[in-house]
């Protein structure tokens, strides 16, 4: 899902920048992004939740469960602040449509 996202990224010629949302110059909804608004964070977070199954305890389940915590307040909460600065009703319509992570 990550590879999926960085290509729809460069293929709509945007910055896939994420301490810069403000730079993007396209609001990116098509491929992936008709499933979810953050696949490439969906696809870390599966990563780090499929690491803690191959580790078979509990413990390394804590991580995937702080990642979503973190990169939604830190992260994907100021990018879409950005995407509505940047593309206002293109943006609402989108985020009516399709879900924030899954």
């Amino acid at each position: 899902m990550f590879g999926l996202g960085l290509l729809a990224f460069r293929g709509s010629r945007t910055t896939i920048d994420p301490l810069n949302p403000d730079k993007a110059s396209t609001l990116v909804t098509s491929g992936v992004y008709r499933i979810t608004r953050n696949p490439m964070y969906v696809g870390l977070a599966i990563l780090l939740l499929s690491w803690a199954v191959h580790l078979a305890m509990l413990w390394p389940f804590v991580g995937p469960i702080l990642f979503v915590l973190y990169i939604n307040r830190f992260q994907v909460i100021p990018e879409e602040q950005a995407m509505r600065r940047n593309f206002d009703q293109e943006f609402k319509v989108y985020a009516d449509r399709v879900q924030r992570w899954l």
